[in-house]
Order: structure tokens, then sequence, then C-alpha cells
């Protein structure tokens, strides 16, 4: 079994002093894609190069402080691809993909931070843009080889995605464009991506235990008022090889909980 586990850590030095690397070891993942991990190279050097085991490896964000992701793996790439080509969103350190290439078999992880539009309508714009310009990479690599792409999306799809969908249907994460942009990328006729959505391809019909974001506010985790934000999403091959899922709601490194899928083959 090949063991992917992905995670919105809202900063590794802050999630480090709530004991991440101790929960990872004995979660003993092959790869864990992490996504806000909010450091520099800097930060890093003598301290989070490896991870109860795990070699791992970043794209940061230039701004001090802000996005970032990472992928700890057992298993050593062929290729670290850092960004995916876009500038403005390259310089936020939203893509990181590792290539596992073999004579037989080209395959991905992805570790992606989505933008959120939640603070304003500037944002939004820019998760717009984002959204627009990350389609064609997807096609353009799903026709090339087989990837699982774990992150933060920050759009909860479908109405059994959150709890309160009547009162958030103007709000981002939720908006018809996003939930547009959702249904398409995962259909599988001419005109969409024809990825797959790997949760609910093993857990059609989940409701409150498919969150896996919270807000800080009004005692929503206590009342589990949650949205699903964090996914895995597969080639059509690659999904048909995942065999089980398990969100960690109790483990609380941030306002998101881990979702580990575990697949039928190995690296």
């Amino acid at each position: 079994m090949f063991k992917l586990t992905s995670l919105n850590l809202n900063g590794l030095r802050s999630a480090a002093t709530k004991g991440v690397a101790d929960w990872v070891a004995e979660l003993a993942p092959d790869c864990i894609c992490m996504q806000e991990i909010r450091v520099q190279a800097s930060d890093i050097e003598g301290r989070f190069e490896a991870m109860a085991g795990l070699k791992g490896h970043f794209h940061f964000a230039e701004r001090k402080g802000y996005a970032g992701t990472a992928v700890y793996t057992k298993h050593e790439p062929s290729e670290v691809v850092v960004g995916w080509g876009d500038k403005e969103f390259d310089a936020e350190g939203r893509y990181l993909e590792l290539r596992f290439d073999t004579l037989k078999r080209r395959f991905s992880v992805i570790s992606c931070y989505f933008p959120s539009g939640s603070s304003g309508e500037e944002r939004q714009a820019a998760k717009y843009r984002f959204l627009k310009g990350f389609f064609p990479h997807l096609i353009a690599l799903k026709a090339e080889r087989e990837f699982v792409l774990c992150g933060d999306i920050n759009i909860a799809h479908k109405e059994i995605d959150l709890k309160n969908w009547r009162g958030n249907q103007k709000n981002s994460g939720f908006l018809p464009e996003e939930r547009a942009w959702m249904t398409k990328l995962l259909d599988a006729g001419a005109e969409g991506a024809g990825l797959v959505d790997v949760y609910r391809m093993l857990k059609p019909d989940t409701t409150d235990e498919a969150y896996t974001w919270w807000s800080n506010r009004g005692q929503a985790y206590a009342k589990n008022v949650g949205w699903r934000l964090d996914y895995h999403l597969a080639t059509p091959k690659t999904a048909q090889l995942a065999r089980s899922e398990q969100i960690f709601k109790t483990i609380k490194f941030s306002d998101h909980a881990p979702i580990t899928v575990d697949y039928e083959f190995t690296l």
C-alpha cells in the first residue's frame, strides 16, 4: 500500500510545537503533502529538512510567513518540480510536484494550496485567476502522466460538503463559479478534466464526517459546523487503486484535519 496524507498546517513551526513530527512517525505515511507551511529556507536549515525519517522538499513563498507547500517522502523522487509556471502564484509557493518516474511508470504526487478569497474581492479575483490558469495545466499534466494532487482546495464542491450550505451560497469557498469549476474538473466528458475526487469515490454520501476545516468562530469545531476543503484529486487509473480513507478530526495541528488515503500500489 502507498499511504498518502495531506494537511494544511497553518505554519510548520507552529505545528512542530504541537507534536506533528511524532504524529507523522506514528502514522508512517509514504508521503505527506503539507500546505501553508509559512516558512523560508532559513527556517528549514538544521530543523525541518526531514521529519520522522521522511525527506522534505519545499516551495517557499517570496513573502515571509505566508503560504508555501511541502512534501515529505520516504521515496527519492526522480524529479522535483517547484511551481507550475504562473509567475503570480509561483511567487506564493502554491505548487510542489514530486515525480517518481521509471521506465514503466510516470507518476507524480502534488501538494497544492489554492488561494482563499474570503478576505475580500481582491483575493477572490486572484482565486479566479488561479482557477482559470490551473485548469489547463492539470489537463496537460493528465495527458502525460498519472498523479494525485493533495491539497487545501478552498472549495466545498456540493451541499453535502459543508454544514451550513444554505447560508454560504454567497461566500467564498461555496460560490457558484467555484463549484462549477470543480464540477468541470471532475467531468469525464470532452469539456472536463476528468479527474476523480478520491474521498467522494470512496465515501459518496457522508456529510458530517467528511469535514476537514472549521472556522475559529462560534464553536464551529465543537459543534462540527465544518467544510470539506481538503482533497485528493487523482487521475482515473490511480483513483481506482484507492482502498481506504481516514480524516483525523481529533488531530489539531491547525484548523484543518489531516486526510489520508491508502492506494494499492508501491513506488
